[in-house]
């Protein structure tokens, strides 16, 4: 499938060298859109990732960013519409370490950090990327997680956050819609690479929690970053002209 050929600007991909951001990022490519990459610290991923793209023939932007830095975001979607003239599509694969925590002993503070460091930067990239994305009738795809349909113990410190980015989601989408632009979420459940990848090596999830969660999918085994990957990509194509405000679950049947 070559989804994006000839499509006009860049996809930007904020996040990009996480093990979700990097699946979306080479699916993307794959399928003919240039893509314009963001990371937090590792360079050399983002390198690698960028290189990667452009061996697929298209072209590549990488840079270190900070979406808490509003200021800093808005100067770098600026930059990616002047080089790839527009952009496309917004992929918001971002967001920090969600430590498995029950939510009383989270404190107002560690909280306050979670929604700024998630919520506060999905706004970040998403508001000063809107002129952008009508003029290309664009659309925005916000990674968030299945718990926010099915809640499970410990995960209040994503589940809150991404509660919140799916809720401006709907918000963009009832406002932009009449300029074009459309705005969805993809909600990972449990992974083998990602965020759950951490966790396990971490010691969050030990095997018996494993089990236990494998017990709760009704297919009965846990997905993939490429699983979340086509999602995005399906709802950021002109195969989803006619799907904004949506939230679709890849979880296995966890949500249901």
């Amino acid at each position: 499938m070559r989804d994006f050929d000839g499509r006009p600007g860049a996809a930007v991909v904020a996040g990009a060298t996480g093990g979700i951001g990097a699946a979306i990022t080479r699916m993307l490519a794959g399928r003919g859109s240039h893509v314009a990459l963001t990371y937090r610290k590792n360079a050399e991923a983002g390198a690698a990732l960028a290189a990667e793209a452009e061996a697929t023939g298209v072209r590549a932007a990488v840079r270190p960013l900070d979406l808490s830095d509003a200021d800093a975001t808005a100067r770098f979607l600026d930059e990616v519409a002047d080089r790839f003239d527009g952009i496309h599509t917004l992929v918001y694969a971002a967001g920090p370490h969600v430590p498995m925590v029950h939510l009383s002993r989270v404190t107002p503070d560690r909280f306050r950090q979670q929604i700024e460091a998630d919520a506060i930067a999905f706004f970040n990239l998403v508001q000063p990327a809107l002129p952008r994305l009508r003029a290309t009738r664009g659309g925005i795809v916000a990674v968030t997680t299945a718990a926010t349909r099915r809640f499970p113990v410990r995960d209040g410190l994503s589940a809150g956050p991404k509660g919140a980015v799916e809720a401006l989601v709907r918000g963009f989408a009832a406002e932009e819609g009449r300029f074009g632009v459309r705005a969805n979420c993809v909600g990972p459940g449990m992974l083998l690479d990602g965020m759950a990848a951490r966790l396990i090596g971490s010691g969050d999830l030990d095997e018996r929690a494993l089990e236990a969660t494998r017990g709760n999918i009704p297919l009965r085994r846990f997905g993939s970053a490429s699983d979340i990957a086509e999602a995005v990509c399906f709802l950021a194509s002109d195969r989803a002209a006619f799907i904004s405000g949506q939230m679709l679950d890849v979880d296995g049947g966890y949500g249901v």
